[in-house]
């Protein structure tokens, strides 16, 4: 079984929230369903899972279920053995977007108090915005992902205090010796070609076999592209045209969308393709990057929808469709071959898992950066430049940025393959694989407000 960060998530919400639903959203194929099955069946002694996706292609059992009592009775039926109550049972609605009625009944499952509840689903995000009533206050959302880059480690035999240590010499700015780099380098280009996603990374460490792991992204890609059409007959074309457009739209120098390419039509915008936009990132199968051009913290404040990047989810399925199974393309320094739309899709990959809303920079005099993150310890905007050649120290626009006195930006972060941590004129020097190490999760540190003075 791979080792997951989102079953702290799972153990600790189904502990210590006993008076909410948790709903749990992402892409199809990232190990949802498995997660919180192996949690419920540890935590509970009755444990009841319904695939309401495959109940609707089958036999409807859910479909028609409008009050509470109708579902417990199906429930009833549904299962062999007798469920107990709230403080041992689990019930796990799966794809529970296949019925947004079902959603909209969860605020007086929620209240009734029955059994215990947590739902999933892949569409989570496009269901809630068309459902009309929304149980607000009686549902947690948390987002999932693929296996981040310290997870992969794990599955590969990396044990965790070896991490900890890498961790803090990534907290004293420091470099690691030389044998630590190359292994953590020839792992992290191993996490370039397998990804995230956990079948693919099974079948390589089953055998290996790049061929077979190629495979497993070839039918995800695919599984992705046919959820994306299963949209209204309006949208669904243009869904599917954005998400095979993806790696083109990297491969160019800007790296965002030009409206006027997806259809092939002038004086298109943003707005003309907002919902599919929206199906893509809700549906978990792309990240979406906003352009900030006056950056300022909160960086949410002043992002600009006009200009937009997209990634895929996952890293593995990105370089599957750039180089197929030459892996030399990836493991070994061939100058024809650019990495760099590569590096910047893992590095958005690693900071929208732990937590934080994309965003770059965009100005047309100073330049693009590529990353912009929030620095919530210091307050400030923390720029993320990622190289992945040679010619790391070289990067004109970011060098703008921090000459700009009216950003108040002294420091940014450029990560590229070499081994020396350094600083020159506000800009930090780290290694690639030190990515992993940027997080912006809060729920481990509980943050206790000061006692009010009596009046």
């Amino acid at each position: 079984m791979l080792e997951r960060k989102f079953t702290r998530v799972l153990e600790r919400f189904l502990k210590e929230e006993p008076y909410k639903i948790l709903l749990v959203n992402g892409a199809r194929q990232i190990g949802k369903s498995f997660l919180i099955r192996y949690v419920g069946q540890k935590l509970f002694s009755h444990f009841v899972e319904i695939n309401l996706k495959e109940d609707k292609e089958g036999d409807r059992v859910f479909a028609d279920v409008h009050t509470t009592n109708d579902l417990y009775m199906r429930l009833g039926n549904y299962t062999s053995k007798p469920l107990g109550d709230k403080s041992n049972t689990l019930v796990f609605l799966d794809e529970i977007q296949s019925y947004p009625h079902l959603m909209t009944m969860l605020k007086f499952l929620n209240q009734e108090g029955r059994y215990r509840f947590i739902a999933s689903g892949s569409q989570l995000g496009v269901a809630l915005s068309q459902t009309p009533s929304v149980p607000l206050g009686s549902v947690a959302i948390e987002q999932m992902y693929p296996l981040d880059f310290e997870e992969f480690l794990w599955a590969t035999g990396v044990g965790k205090e070896w991490i900890a240590h890498v961790r803090e010499s990534f907290l004293r700015l420091e470099a690691l010796d030389n044998s630590t780099h190359n292994i953590l380098l020839k792992r992290f280009q191993y996490y370039l070609l397998v990804g995230g996603l956990p079948e693919a990374i099974n079948q390589y460490l089953a055998d290996r076999n790049m061929v077979r792991v190629r495979q497993t992204h070839k039918d995800i890609h695919s599984l992705y592209r046919i959820d994306a059409s299963q949209y209204d007959e309006e949208h669904k074309l243009k869904i599917r045209k954005i998400y095979d457009l993806i790696p083109s739209i990297l491969e160019n120098k800007k790296k965002r969308v030009v409206y006027k390419d997806i259809e092939d039509k002038k004086g298109k915008t943003f707005s003309d393709y907002a919902d599919e936009f929206e199906y893509l990132t809700n549906s978990g199968i792309a990240l979406e990057v906003s352009a900030i051009s006056n950056p300022r913290f909160p960086l949410a404040e002043s992002e600009q929808k006009r200009l937009v990047k997209l990634y895929l989810n996952d890293v593995g399925l990105l370089t599957n469709i750039l180089y197929g199974v030459n892996v030399n393309a990836v493991l070994q320094d061939i100058k024809s071959i650019n990495l760099g739309t590569v590096y910047e899709s893992v590095v958005a990959q690693e900071l929208a898992a732990h937590g934080f809303k994309l965003h770059y920079y965009d100005n047309k005099k100073k330049g693009e950066v590529d990353f912009l993150i929030d620095d919530y310890d210091g307050l400030k905007v923390l720029p993320l430049e990622i190289k992945s050649g040679k010619d790391y120290t070289e990067h004109s626009a970011l060098s703008k940025f921090l000459e700009t006195p009216e950003y108040g930006i002294d420091r940014a972060f450029v990560f590229s393959n070499e081994r020396e941590v350094f600083q020159k004129k506000g800009a930090t020097y780290l290694p690639i694989y030190y990515c992993m190490f940027l997080s912006n999760e809060q729920r481990e540190k509980p943050v206790i407000l000061p006692e009010l003075e009596t009046i």
